[in-house]
């Protein structure tokens, strides 16, 4: 691509481990800036990168910063997109080439994380949870800019399922509709990120990361377009009850319809109000969650090397 050196950035970490045919999975940012409160945010970003690394693999944080897209961010950035928190713009797919040109900073959705890893040349990529259909996109057209970029992206995901805040159904019907593969790690239900339970399926059952590296190199190897969603349920002693889950996810959702939230406001205030009504159990469950979903990326990424 034409300049485009003159927009990414690759640390050079990073850039040594692509150099030298190391494994390197992608993280991203949205959620320091807009998924957790500081500084439990910056300790997640931390032990992120340290369970990549944990396993032989090189973590590449994926974040605008002045304008530049960084595959790779040092600990003094990570803290940055901590403490600026939610004044960091969230940047989705449209977002990125205004950034760019304005030299201003954001946090990278998954949307926005998968081009920036597909342009470094990173094929695997761990995030907490991918956006999906909301509830009542009948009506709003409310649909993630996330499954967009999985069926035309090729960039392996893995994630503890969509949030149950969304429409796991239709989220379903419309990966199938656009020929993304979902994949259950060690699971034939479709884990609902905060719960492992939900009354849906994956569209196959694998159980072990080289299993998973096979699958991936095949659709690469095969030129497919898009990429492939794993989902890796969070740890059964860190799940919250689906009862408990659902009333606080209902409740968060009237209030949000009621204070007219919407757009990409959404996600961040339905995880905000449901960490409130849970006491605070919520935050625990998605750290633990996340830090699950690196191990799994990072042994996919070591087992395609």
């Amino acid at each position: 691509m034409k300049n485009l050196h003159e927009y990414l950035k690759i640390s050079p970490a990073v850039q040594k481990a692509l150099d030298e045919g190391r494994p390197v999975l992608a993280l991203e940012s949205t959620i320091i800036s807009h998924g957790m409160p500081y500084p439990q945010n910056l300790e997640t970003a931390r032990l992120c990168e340290a369970e990549a690394r944990k396993h032989g693999v090189e973590p590449a944080t994926v974040a605008i910063i002045h304008g530049k897209l960084c595959a790779g961010l040092t600990d003094e950035e990570l803290e940055y997109l901590a403490k600026a928190g939610p004044k960091v713009a969230k940047a989705s797919r449209r977002d990125l080439p205004i950034l760019a040109a304005r030299g201003a900073d954001g946090a990278t959705t998954v949307a926005a994380t998968m081009i920036v890893a597909a342009m470094a040349g990173i094929r695997v990529f761990a995030t907490g949870g991918i956006g999906g259909v909301h509830r009542g996109a009948e009506v709003t057209m409310d649909i993630s800019a996330d499954l967009e970029e999985l069926a035309r992206t090729p960039v392996a995901v893995v994630c503890a399922g969509a949030k149950s805040i969304l429409d796991l159904g239709l989220t379903l019907e419309y990966l199938e509709t656009k020929g993304v593969p979902v994949l259950g790690y060690r699971t034939e239900t479709l884990p609902a990120f905060y719960t492992d339970e939900s009354d849906f399926k994956v569209d196959y059952r694998m159980d072990s990361p080289e299993e998973i590296a096979a699958a991936v190199t095949a659709q690469r190897d095969m030129g497919y377009p898009g990429g492939m969603l794993i989902t890796n349920p969070i740890p059964h002693q860190y799940a919250m009850p689906k009862d408990v889950i659902d009333a606080a996810i209902n409740q968060a959702l009237a209030e949000a319809k009621e204070q007219g939230v919407k757009g990409k406001a959404t996600t961040p205030f339905l995880l905000a109000r449901v960490c409130e009504l849970t006491g605070g159990e919520s935050l625990k469950s998605n750290i633990k969650l996340v830090l699950n979903n690196v191990a799994l990326g990072a042994q996919i990424a070591a087992a395609m090397h």
